[in-house]
């Protein structure tokens, strides 16, 4: 970095806090996608870049862009996030890396700092499947990853569709495809995320540069069987649902942790039960199961195994299994050569990482197939995230401010013209 130009942690620390008081609901954030929280928290982020003087603007898919032009024309270097949350999650799950990137850009705003390459902020829209079931929306519509027929397929537990949703807050769902990036105008793109694991914390390590992001395959099970009073109906008799789906709760649980599953991880993370009826034997179940993986051919025989294994319960019980594919989404190996950036990155800042993998989806998954992306990690306290006890101390940030900071430049260096003919 030229000169002494450092990160603010207070001021990142109250950034932080500011946003999160735009929620819906309490105790932690709610700020589910396509809603006005996460448009007013869009508007937070469009006002302070304009404040500084970048070029704004929000793309017909919603995600919100600020550039500080360059010194040449040349493709853009990007780094940011979203600003959407899970129900009642935390404060620092994707904020930390919008706030990390107005972070950067106020310090090489006010330092005059010179690049040639333009600097691309970025908060993207949707990012959490919490609402309906595809994660990583805003993402996946710049890199041509969803349609505009998904939009209209994909709803919410109250049965609004994201093209629905999209109106309700001024989008245009008619015109995603106009939102889809260009990878000639891109040269490289950085998200800066929480951890959402302890392993930082655990080895005491500031930063975490990924090398691999998890694929992630989430399905919808409904199970049918035939609602019956509690009393009247024999044991011997009953289609239960409800008994039902708890073997297959408890068999995504087996199968995700038997020897031929070393790190895949698979959860029921929603069930709901139909009557709900203390005197009525239920009869539908809907659950969701979210299976994850590095290994792709694992992640999908995974859910593959836990369907049929639905199937053959259900048949055996006179319950109906029906399932639906919400998203299903391929682990990504990041390019080596950008992690290598970052790594030397935080080698020139003093700071100490490791290489690791990301157990959850994240933006630069999607991005990666528009342009070369890497992942800078901050340490989470206790390793915990999507609940309001979600930490990271404001010095942390700032050092992954700094590595951030320091690997736009590196980049922009490295991807000169001249670097790149050589």
């Amino acid at each position: 970095m030229p000169g002494t130009a450092v990160a603010d942690s207070a001021r990142v620390a109250e950034l932080i806090e500011r946003i999160a008081t735009i929620s819906d609901d309490s105790p932690g954030v709610t700020r589910l996608a396509f809603t006005p929280a996460e448009r007013k928290a869009h508007s937070l982020f469009a006002g302070l870049m304009s404040e500084l003087g970048l070029r704004v603007w929000t793309d017909a898919a919603g995600n919100t862009m600020a550039e500080a032009a360059g010194a040449e024309e040349l493709p853009a270097i990007g780094t940011g996030s979203h600003l959407d949350s899970v129900p009642r999650g935390g404060r620092f799950d994707g904020i930390a890396g919008v706030v990390a990137a107005v972070e950067v850009a106020r310090i090489f705003t006010e330092n005059q700092v010179r690049h040639r390459h333009p600097f691309r902020f970025v908060a993207f829209a949707a990012e959490e499947g919490a609402r309906f079931g595809q994660a990583c929306l805003g993402s996946r519509l710049a890199a041509g990853l969803t349609s505009p027929a998904d939009l209209r397929r994909l709803k919410d537990a109250h049965g609004t569709t994201v093209a629905e949703a999209m109106k309700m807050v001024g989008l245009d769902p008619d015109r995603v495809a106009e939102a889809r990036w260009d990878p000639a105008d891109w040269a490289a793109f950085v998200e800066l995320h929480v951890e959402q694991g302890g392993m930082l914390e655990a080895t005491g390590l500031p930063i975490g540069v990924v090398d691999t992001v998890s694929g992630s395959t989430r399905m919808r099970i409904h199970l049918n069987g035939r609602p019956s009073h509690t009393g009247a109906t024999p044991m011997a008799g009953r289609a239960d649902a409800l008994t039902t789906a708890a073997r297959v709760v408890l068999a995504v649980e087996s199968i995700a942790t038997d020897a031929r599953h070393h790190g895949t991880r698979a959860t029921v993370g929603e069930m709901s039960v139909r009557p709900g009826s203390l005197t009525t034997i239920p009869g539908e179940v809907v659950l969701t199961v979210d299976v994850r993986d590095v290994d792709a051919v694992r992640q999908r025989h995974t859910a593959a195994e836990i369907v049929r294994y639905a199937e053959t319960v259900g048949a055996e019980r006179g319950v109906r299994v029906e399932t639906t594919l919400i998203g299903d989404s391929s682990p990504v190996v990041l390019p080596l050569w950008v992690g290598d950036t970052l790594a030397k990155a935080a080698v020139d800042c003093s700071a100490g990482f490791r290489m690791m993998t990301s157990g959850a989806s994240h933006d630069a998954q999607m991005i990666n197939k528009v342009t070369p992306t890497g992942m800078i990690f901050v340490p989470s306290r206790a390793g915990v995230s999507h609940v309001p006890e979600e930490w990271t101390a404001p010095e942390d940030l700032a050092v992954g401010v700094q590595v951030l900071a320091r690997s736009l430049l590196s980049l922009d260096a490295l991807l000169s013209p001249e670097e790149r003919s050589r």
